[in-house]
This record gives structure tokens, C-alpha cells and sequence, in this order.
């Protein structure tokens, strides 16, 4: 965003004057609360900034809800808002910085509770690989601190050997239904409430059954329940309620319930492979490896075997047997204990298509296209003379023929043929017979408008690439 308004060369937008109370009352918040980004954050600062913020936001409703927008509008300055933008990346940077684990992956998700104190508890749900997408594709991590969470990401409970690739969440034993809802000896000895309970013989809170377990009264489908209950029970102190319902949360967890997530066996349940985040994670892998500026070579090796390694996984490489259906059907995910489920196209489509032009080096800048297959196998140049079968433009089957080590794809079908030689050159053959060839891997403006528009002036596109 802050390279867009760069581009713009605006010195101020004009805005309403409800966006531009808005926008100072959240700027002026950052930048108050800049000094929590320097180390971790208490529990009473988290609870401030969020109570600052969130009024902001609900003033700006209200006023809107009420009186609508005025009509008056406001100069903000350029110079403004890329203060705000600086000030909000120390936040998100901090941000992403305190939830590094021990391992070196990263928390995903965070569980908070408003407490008594007038703080915010924050609570860690366990590793997901949803968030190690996330922060590989912030742009936070260098490509260095990126492959020792890739290679942490490899060692980990997220990863399936089985299927060479990765689960949504670590997969866990679920208690049985006779296990639940079970109050540990210990803890019934050491509460004073609960044992006050046993010796009244308060089945209303809690009951014993045969085996002599100790279960809370199944009427107590929250602790909400519970703590209306338990206040009108005479002699119990709000320390006591507290106590059993602190309790109460320690054996059910409810905070924690993650919904199908934790408790399906299917459908992105446990221990459940979902394609399209596996896709996202390569994405992620082939985005860090064509942006890297990193001259250094070991380190682009690691980016480029870990990027190979996660694609093995995924299904188009994987015969029937273990992926469980032919290769090149799509499937939502694979559970634990069968093969892929629930056919049918999804969002991982996007992903493989747009890792596959980054594996071909296809690049638009400034509207330009180059070529430059830095991440692509040598392994995918033919070894012999084949026949390229495409639509053209004009929607017609056509058959291109093509020569021992070139590789063929379309682009806006538009035929593009690589070919191992000893120098980079393009060459662009046009339907009236013309040809325009270029030094090196850059196309100009024009034929890369051409090939925008699907004009159909171009017949075929010729790379010849220096073998590496």
C-alpha cells in the first residue's frame, strides 16, 4: 500500500470528515501505544489499546448509524498516512515477532479471556499450518529465517509421511464418551467446594455414578448454567462459584472447541490433509523463492528442494493407490484413514496455477512479459521430438511440433516454446510472416499488449534459455 501511494505522487486525498476523524482518532492510537512494541505487552495495555481502538470504531458507526455522512470533506495528507502505515507494520511486526514458538514455527490462533482485572489473557491454541502460510507470505521473514521455518514445519506434528505433505493441525486421541465429564481426584481433594458438595449430598451440582466417578449434573450445558445455579446456593462466597467454575472449564475446555476442526475425522477434521492449503504453503515457497534478492546459492538450493518436496506431495504427482483416486481429479482433502474425499474443484486451482507460471518464470512488470524459469527442473525439457497439441486463439485444436530439449505451454493461448541453448533470446513469429526477435528475456509493450488482448497476431513465441 504504501508503494501504491508512492506511485500515485499525490501529496493529500480529499476524504469526509467522518474518515478523517476516523482515521486520526485510530493514527493517534498507534502512535500512543508505539512504546508496546518494544517488548511483550501486559495484559492491562492489551485490554487499553483494544478498549481505545474499539471506541473508535464504534463512534464512527454511531455517527454514521445516526446522522449519516455531511457531506464536508477534508485535505489528508500523503505524509499522514504513511506515518499511519509505519506505525501499523511495528504493530503487525511485534505482532508476528511475540507469537514465534520455541520450535520456530508460529502461533496461528490465540484464545483471549477478559479477566476480573480489567486485563486480556491471551491463551495459544495449538500449531496449525494455516499460519505458517500466513507468515511466510507476509513478507516478515527473510528467505534465511523462511527456510528454518519450512524445515521446522517438516519436522513437526503437522507433517504426514504417509502422503509427503501436511495436516491441518496436529491429529490427537479423542477421550471416549464414558471418559468425559469426569472431575480428577485430585482436583475433588483439593476443592473444598467440591467436597462441601459430596458431604451435602448437593446431586444437584454434581452426581457420583456406580463406579464412583464424580460428574458435574448434565443439565450444565455451559458454565453460564452452571453460575446461576451455584448463586443460589446459600453460603457459597463468589471465591467458591469462581472455584467450581474454574473446574468446570478445566475438564470441558469450551474455550478451546475448535468446532469440526477437533472433532471430525473428515471434511478438514483430524488428521485431515486440505489441498488447498497445501497449495497456499507452495505458493508461499515459490512467491519467497523468485523475490528473494539473496545471492546467496546454498540458500536458494534449500528454498528450491523444500519447494519440490512440498509439490511431491500434492496429488498430480501421486499414483492412484495412495492418492486414493486418479491423480488428476481434484479433491477437497484426504482423512486420516482413507484416501481423498469430496470431489470437486476448489481454491487450490488458483494457487497451482499461479506456482506453475512462477516455476515458468513467467513475469509482468510496467506491462512487460520476460521469462526467466529460475525455479524450473531441467527434467521437464523433452528428450526427444514431440507434438505440442494446444487451442489457439481463434478456438482450434492445433498441433505444434517440438524439437528435443524445449518444453511447450500457452499464455493467453498463445503458444510459448523453451529451448536449451547458449544464449537467452526471444523470438516472436507474427501471422503475416513477420518476425521480431529480442536480446535477452523481455518482451516489449506492444507484442505484450498484443498477447494481453488476445489479438491473435502472434502465432508462436520462441525462448531459447542458457542451459544452467
Amino acid at each position: 500500500m504504501q508503494k501504491l501511494f508512492q506511485e500515485i505522487g499525490q501529496d493529500q486525498f480529499s476524504v469526509s470528515k467522518e474518515v478523517y476523524k476516523f482515521f486520526n482518532d485510530i493514527a493517534k492510537t498507534l502512535d500512543n501505544f508505539t512504546c508496546m512494541v518494544n517488548g511483550s505487552i501486559s495484559d492491562a495495555d492489551r485490554r487499553k489499546f483494544t478498549d481505545v481502538l474499539s471506541t473508535a470504531g464504534s463512534d464512527y458507526r454511531t455517527s454514521l448509524y445516526n446522522n449519516g455522512f455531511s457531506g464536508d470533506k477534508t485535505n489528508l495528507p500523503t505524509e499522514d498516512i504513511n506515518s499511519f502505515l509505519n506505525n501499523c507494520l511495528k504493530h503487525i511486526d511485534h505482532s508476528i515477532k511475540i507469537n514465534e514458538r520455541k520450535d520456530h514455527l508460529f502461533h496461528a490462533y490465540n484464545l483471549i479471556k477478559f479477566d476480573e482485572n480489567g486485563g486480556i489473557l491471551i491463551r495459544h491454541l495449538y500449531e496449525m499450518l494455516e499460519g505458517q502460510v500466513s507468515v511466510l507470505s507476509s513478507g516478515y521473514l527473510s528467505p534465511k529465517k523462511s527456510v528454518v521455518l519450512l524445515k521446522a514445519l517438516r519436522n513437526s506434528s503437522l507433517y504426514r509421511a504417509d502422503q509427503q505433505s501436511y495436516i491441518l493441525y496436529p491429529n490427537r486421541h479423542l477421550p471416549h464418551f464414558y471418559e468425559k465429564n469426569i472431575i480428577p481426584t485430585a482436583l475433588v481433594n483439593e476443592s473444598e467446594v467440591i467436597s462441601r458438595f459430596l458431604r451435602e449430598d448437593q446431586n444437584n451440582i454434581i452426581d457420583i455414578d456406580v463406579d464412583g466417578k464424580i460428574h458435574f449434573d448434565s443439565k450444565f450445558r455451559n458454565a453460564g448454567i452452571l453460575k446461576q445455579e451455584l448463586q443460589d446456593i446459600n453460603g457459597l462466597s463468589n471465591q467458591d462459584i469462581q472455584e467450581v467454575l474454574d473446574i468446570y472449564e478445566a475438564i470441558f475446555d469450551h474455550q478451546s472447541f475448535t468446532g469440526r476442526s477437533g472433532t471430525f475425522f473428515k471434511y478438514e477434521g483430524l488428521g485431515s490433509i486440505y489441498w488447498h492449503m497445501v497449495s497456499k504453503l507452495l505458493l508461499a515457497v515459490n512467491d519467497l523463492y523468485l523475490n528473494s534478492n539473496s545471492d546467496d546459492e546454498q540458500l536458494l538450493t534449500e528454498l528450491k528442494s523444500i519447494y519440490y518436496g512440498i509439490r511431491e506431495g500434492i496429488g498430480i504427482h501421486k499414483n492412484p493407490g495412495l492418492y486414493g483416486a486418479f491423480p488428476t481429479d481434484p479433491y477437497s482433502h484426504t482423512p486420516a484413514h482413507c484416501g481423498v474425499q469430496q470431489p470437486g474443484m476448489t481454491g487450490q486451482v488458483k494457487e497451482d496455477f499461479i506456482s506453475r507460471f512462477g516455476e515458468l518464470g513467467v513475469q509482468i512488470s510496467n506491462g512487460k512479459i520476460s521469462f526467466h524459469p529460475s525455479l524450473l527442473e531441467i527434467s521437464e525439457f523433452i528428450e526427444s521430438d514431440q507434438n505440442f497439441i494446444f487451442y489457439n486463439i481463434h478456438g482450434e485444436k492445433t498441433t505444434l511440433p517440438i524439437k528435443k530439449n524445449s518444453l511447450a505451454f500457452t499464455l493467453a493461448q498463445v503458444p510459448v516454446i523453451y529451448t536449451l541453448s547458449e544464449q537467452n533470446s526471444i523470438r516472436v513469429n507474427f501471422n503475416n510472416n513477420s518476425v521480431k526477435e529480442y536480446d535477452g528475456l523481455d518482451l516489449c509493450k506492444e507484442v505484450s499488449s498484443s498477447i494481453f488482448n488476445r489479438e491473435g497476431k502472434i502465432i508462436k513465441i520462441e525462448v531459447n534459455l542458457i542451459k544452467v
